[in-house]
């Protein structure tokens, strides 16, 4: 299929971008890496009058260290990310998720910003930096605002993005001494869309738990923190005493929706084994 008629204009500026955007409401979409958006206008799940084509807007692009936190902009190449060294020192659970991303040629156009604002519920950065306790730096014809990531994310495709407003980048506390990181997904294959997965940032001191977020994906509409869980492993020893009692409480924490491939059941199954084989290897 091709897709519905549309017009196409790439705008030298950010300003030039959001005023396209203000006087097309609800009639335009932004065109970033393309590597979902393509895909939907070609078998007609999107229809926009206008494609507004940002790929030009070079300040949107680059990974910086900025003091504590690093500051990941939009249009920021999936394949940028994976290679940055700042990312590997400073952010190393984003870089354990990058080679999970799809395969090398959609990392080679996808953009950060593009996967943030899509809110993919099986995406696997919306859960990294919600486990981060990231900020989203979005700009409108209103002005700048910074939104917390476990925030952001409202529902199936659905976030705290209104109408007219742009995700310009992503801010990533650095990684703090004494950190301990997991990453992992169950996929069908490789480079496939997950079935479930999870990313977990605590702070630990010996085998004692000062702090920790444990944040799933592919489970639910949108990326859970598993607070209950975190708060049973927060402050204590972690022994099989406690991972039990943290893998019982996701019964309560998650709400999972079945899919193609997966039961609730199976889906609750994924997340409890993702947790025991990522936090069991603590176990003192």
């Amino acid at each position: 299929m091709k897709p519905a008629a549309f017009s196409y204009v790439k705008p030298a500026t950010l300003g030039d971008a959001l005023g396209l955007l203000s006087t097309h409401t609800g009639d335009a979409q932004i065109l970033a890496g393309g590597q979902s958006l393509v895909p939907t206008l070609n078998m007609r799940l999107s229809a926009p009058d206008l494609l507004i084509d940002i790929n030009g807007l070079e300040e949107l692009s680059g990974v910086k260290l900025e003091g504590n936190h690093i500051k990941i902009g939009a249009l920021t190449r999936h394949v940028e990310i994976e290679k940055s060294s700042v990312i590997a020192e400073h952010c190393p659970l984003i870089a354990l998720a990058m080679p999970h991303i799809a395969h090398p040629a959609i990392r080679n156009r996808g953009t950060f910003g593009g996967s943030i604002a899509l809110a993919d519920p099986a995406a696997e950065l919306p859960a990294c930096i919600c486990a981060l306790e990231a900020k989203i730096e979005v700009v409108g014809k209103g002005g700048e605002r910074k939104i917390a990531a476990k925030d952001f994310f409202k529902d199936l495709y659905e976030t705290d993005l209104k109408d007219g407003e742009i995700v310009t980048a992503v801010e990533v506390p650095v990684v703090k001494p004494k950190t301990k990181l997991a990453f992992d997904e169950l996929s069908r294959r490789h480079g496939d869309y997950a079935m479930a997965g999870l990313a977990i940032n605590a702070e630990m001191d010996d085998k004692k738990i000062e702090n920790i977020n444990i944040c799933f994906f592919a489970i639910s509409a949108t990326p859970v923190l598993a607070e209950g869980a975190a708060h049973i492993l927060n402050n204590g020893i972690v022994d099989d005493v406690s991972l039990k009692k943290a893998m019982e409480q996701l019964e309560s924490d998650l709400d999972p929706l079945p899919d193609l491939y997966a039961s609730r059941a199976l889906k609750m199954h994924y997340a409890k084994e993702l947790l025991k084989r990522n936090i069991g290897n603590w176990v003192s």
